[in-house]
C-alpha cells in the first residue's frame, strides 16, 4: 500500500497528542520512510495501524465523524444485520441503524432500472485526507461481497474529491471506472445483486470480525485495467521463469505492439511492473525478516546484493535496511 495511507493516519494520531515516532516503530514502520514519497508498507502493517487508531480513538471512526462511534459498534451492527434474508434487507437494517449510532454516516440504497447507488454521506466526515471516505468506500464494497460469498462488480465509483496523484492505485481497491469530483461518495453496482442471500452466519462473522481490518485491506487480483492483467501474468516470475513479452501477449489475445501502445497509454511498461512486482515482494519479505539481504536478492534473481540494494533505493528512494523487520 502506499506511504500515503499511514501518513493519513499518523497526522490523525498526532492531531490527538500521540507520540507519532513511537507509534510507527509499534507498528514496524520506520520514521524516515513517512517523509519518502515512494514508499510502501505491507497490508499487515497497516492493518496494525488501523488497530493503533482504533485503540487511541477508542472510535470506529478515528475520532474523523460528527459524534464518536465507541469501538464495538460496528460489531453489534452486523450481528443485527446477518440475520438478513438478502443484501437489500441487510442495507435496509444498517441503515435503520443510523438512528441508535448518529455518528455513523447515513447510507443510502436507491435502485433507478438496472442499477443500484449506494451512497455514504461523508458530509459530516473531518477528512481533508480523504482516507475515512475512502475506507468507507472499499470497508462497504468488501462487507458486502463477504456477507452474500461472492464478488460484487462495480460499475462505477463516484469521490466527492478531486482525483488524487494516487489514483492509479483506487484501481487495485475498487476495480470499476473511477469518477472524481462528484456530489457523493457512492458505489454503483447492478440491482439485482440486491436479491443475492446472505450466506453468512454469527460463527463466520465473529472469525471475520476477528481479523479485522485486514481483509478489508488486502488486494483483491481483479483490477480492469490491462496493466493489472500483466501484472497477474508477470507475477508467476516470482516462483519461475519471467514471461516474455511475447508470451504476455499471447495470453492476452493481443499482439506485442499493442499491449506496449496500451500500457503507455496507462503510464506503464512490462518493465515497470516487473519491478513494481520485485519492489513489493521485497518490501514484503524485509517486514517479516525472514531472510538477509544476500538470501532475498538471489531468490529475487539479482546477481548480486549491491544491484539489490542499488535497485530497491531507486524503487523507494530508501535502502533496505529502513524496511527491516523490529525497525
Amino acid at each position: 500500500m502506499p506511504i500515503d495511507f499511514v501518513r493519513a493516519a499518523v497526522a490523525l494520531a498526532a492531531a490527538r497528542g500521540v507520540e507519532t515516532e513511537g507509534l510507527l516503530r509499534s507498528v514496524g514502520v520506520a520514521p524516515d520512510l513517512i517523509g519518502q514519497d515512494r514508499a510502501r508498507v505491507t497490508v499487515e502493517q497497516m492493518t496494525r495501524t488501523v488497530r493503533e487508531l482504533w485503540r487511541i480513538s477508542d472510535d470506529e471512526m478515528f475520532g474523523l465523524g460528527a459524534r464518536p462511534v465507541p469501538r464495538g459498534t460496528l460489531r453489534l451492527i452486523c450481528f443485527g444485520v446477518v440475520g438478513c434474508p438478502d443484501l437489500g434487507a441487510a442495507l435496509a437494517r444498517f441503515a435503520e441503524y443510523h438512528r441508535l449510532a448518529p455518528g455513523l454516516p447515513m447510507m443510502t440504497t436507491t435502485t433507478e432500472r438496472s442499477r443500484a447507488r449506494l451512497t455514504i454521506d461523508v458530509s459530516g466526515l473531518n477528512d481533508p485526507a480523504h482516507l475515512m471516505t475512502s475506507f468507507l468506500l472499499a470497508s462497504a464494497h468488501r462487507m458486502m461481497a463477504w456477507g452474500i460469498g461472492r464478488r460484487i462488480p462495480l460499475r462505477q465509483v463516484e469521490f466527492p474529491f478531486t482525483r488524487p496523484a494516487n489514483a492509479a492505485d483506487y484501481d487495485l481497491v475498487f476495480a470499476a471506472p473511477l469518477v472524481f469530483g462528484c456530489d457523493s461518495a457512492t458505489l454503483v453496482f447492478d440491482s439485482s445483486v440486491l436479491l443475492s442471500p446472505i450466506t453468512r452466519t454469527e460463527q463466520t462473522l465473529i472469525e471475520w470480525i476477528r481479523n479485522a481490518p485486514a481483509d478489508l485491506l488486502a488486494r483483491r487480483e481483479y483490477g480492469t485495467t490491462l496493466s493489472e492483467q500483466v501484472r497477474r501474468i508477470l507475477s508467476r516470475g516470482l516462483t519461475g521463469a519471467w514471461p516474455t513479452g511475447e508470451e504476455i501477449a499471447q495470453r492476452l489475445a493481443l499482439s506485442p505492439q499493442t499491449v506496449r501502445r496500451r500500457l503507455g497509454e496507462e503510464h506503464t511498461s512490462i518493465t515497470r511492473i516487473r519491478e513494481d512486482i520485485l519492489r513489493d515482494a521485497a518490501i514484503a519479505a524485509l517486514a517479516r525478516g525472514e531472510e538477509t539481504v544476500e538470501e532475498l536478492s538471489g531468490r529475487l534473481g539479482f546477481s548480486e546484493p549491491s544491484a539489490f540494494r542499488r535497485a530497491f533505493r531507486r524503487w523507494t528512494g530508501s535502502p533496505p535496511g529502513s524496511y527491516r523487520a523490529g525497525v
